[in-house]
C-alpha cells in the first residue's frame, strides 16, 4: 500500500466517525469525496503500465 491509499482510508474513516458520532457540519462531507477520489485514483495509478 501506498501513502495515497492509507491517506485516502483515514479520510473515509474520519469521515464515519465525524459523521456518525458528532453532528458534522455540511463541509466534513468533502472527506467523503475528496477519500474517494483518492482511493480510485491512487488504485488506478498502481493498476496502470510503467512507461
Amino acid at each position: 500500500m501506498d501513502l495515497g491509499i492509507i491517506a485516502a482510508i483515514a479520510m473515509l474513516v474520519f469521515w464515519a466517525i465525524a459523521t456518525f458520532m458528532f453532528e458534522a457540519p455540511g463541509y466534513v462531507h468533502l472527506l467523503l469525496t475528496a477519500g474517494v477520489f483518492l482511493l480510485i485514483w491512487r488504485i488506478v495509478v498502481r493498476g496502470s503500465p510503467k512507461k
